[in-house]
């Protein structure tokens, strides 16, 4: 088949070469015309695991073409998919505007009976609306149909190969076959249903998931008072087929390009429908406290954070990606910094993109330089290179020796055995 990706962001980037390493044709489609030079030359412009290697691949095998020309890349095309982002306006819902001007922009090129998806994540009725759009510039058939993508940033290729599901929301045989055969190769239950259906799963799915994760912090900060550790808490919680033992991790919160967002664009479509999600709203509540919750763990130990030295151990939303996209790091550094505190800040890949984002924090050329003569030690991403850590000796350059353990990545006895004064959330 030959196929267009519309966009080549994240998403857009890893449907390219995943498709193009079936065989298929892919232009990757984008208005950004640096980002297009960039990928020419097979530079990615983000950090995602195996990603750079199946992108030249396919360059190398002309089966992956990135282009600004609409012309060029959609009059060719059996499929389009549309991959442009949807960032959150101020009252959380979801801007489609990416999504309106790539429907125009393509109708006139597009061939006869093609089909166009959807695999940004945008409320049920966008469907609806891009039908309507192309219908009023073009004169040939075509078909809408929805594909939501379930990618996790830091093991996206392996997620798209071998994903847990792939849904298709269609409302015909020919779309329906045709994505079928497109996705013949990867692996998954095949879920059928409408385009409006389709994106309700990726909704519900996000906000079912943030849903955990809140959960799971709240029951912390209960163990914190009860006085008993929520691990274990957690562990018979899970071991209930019912319930699942995924997403049920206390910390920070959760962060990144997809929960928060969608998580407010659910509650701005339900509000659209007369529906007032307060479950969700209270989810969305208790992950903004988290934050303000942990950083009083330090201030119970230090007293005022004025003029105080703090590392911070990670820097992206999770770890594996270079992504700082609703990081809770960031919101820990703002309110230290907005508290007098001073931030040292070391990350093995995100620190460059921190950069653009933050003023007046310094960055360690290692984590021993980050914490040496601090005052406390902020663990905000689990980065499985942080296991390997000299705690003993980096306990020992620190002026103080607290750690503040953002996701329960280490052993309370373990660490209080070192000598460090250890806080986890719920532990």
């Amino acid at each position: 088949m030959i196929v267009t990706i519309v966009g080549v962001g994240y998403v857009g980037l890893v449907s390219s070469a995943v498709f193009s390493d079936f065989g298929n044709v892919v232009f990757g489609l984008d208005v950004d015309e640096k980002r297009i030079e960039r990928l020419q030359r097979g530079e990615i412009p983000f950090y995602e695991p195996g990603l750079t290697e199946l992108v030249k691949r396919n360059l190398r095998e002309k089966r992956l073409r990135f282009t600004t020309s609409y012309k060029d890349a959609v009059s060719q095309s059996d499929i389009v998919f549309i991959c442009v982002g949807t960032p959150p306006k101020e009252n959380g819902e979801a801007d489609v505007t990416y999504i309106f001007d790539a429907a125009k922009k393509m109708a006139k090129y597009l061939q006869e009976g093609a089909i166009v998806v959807l695999k940004s994540t945008a409320p049920p009725s966008t469907t609806d609306a891009i039908t309507r759009l192309i219908r009023e510039r073009t004169k040939r058939s075509f078909s809408v149909a929805a594909c939501p993508e379930f990618l996790r940033e830091g093991s996206a290729v392996s997620d798209y190969l071998a994903p847990d599901r792939v849904v298709f929301g269609v409302s015909d045989e020919k779309s329906k076959e045709m994505l079928f055969r497109l996705h013949q190769p990867i692996k998954g239950e095949r879920v059928v249903l409408d385009p409006k259906g389709a994106m309700m799963v990726k909704y519900a799915s996000n906000a079912f998931l943030a849903s955990k994760i809140s959960f799971a912090n709240a029951i912390a900060n209960l163990c914190d008072r009860v006085g008993t550790d929520v691990k274990p808490v957690l562990d018979g919680l899970g071991i209930d087929r019912r319930i699942g033992r995924s997403f049920l991790y206390p910390g920070v919160g959760y962060g990144g390009s997809c929960f928060p967002k969608d998580v407010l664009a659910l509650i701005s479509i339900a509000k659209k429908y007369r529906y007032d999600f307060t479950f969700l709203k209270v989810v969305h509540k208790m992950n903004e406290e988290q934050i303000p919750y942990f950083i009083e763990k330090a201030e119970k130990h230090l007293g005022t954070l004025k003029n105080k030295e703090i590392a911070i151990l990670g820097l992206s939303f999770k770890p594996n990606t270079d992504d700082l996209r609703e990081a809770p790091s960031i919101k820990i550094i703002t309110k230290l910094q907005k508290k007098g505190a001073k931030v040292t800040a070391y990350d093995p890949v995100a620190m460059e993109n921190a950069k653009k984002l933050l003023k007046d924090v310094k960055y360690a050329k290692n984590p021993f330089d980050a914490v040496e003569g601090k005052d406390a030690l902020f663990l905000v991403t689990e980065w499985n290179q942080f296991h390997e850590l000299d705690l003993p000796a980096m306990k020992k350059a620190m002026r103080y020796p607290l750690l503040l353990d953002g996701r329960n990545f280490y052993d309370p006895d373990t660490l209080k055995a070192i000598g460090f004064i250890y806080e986890g959330v719920g532990r």
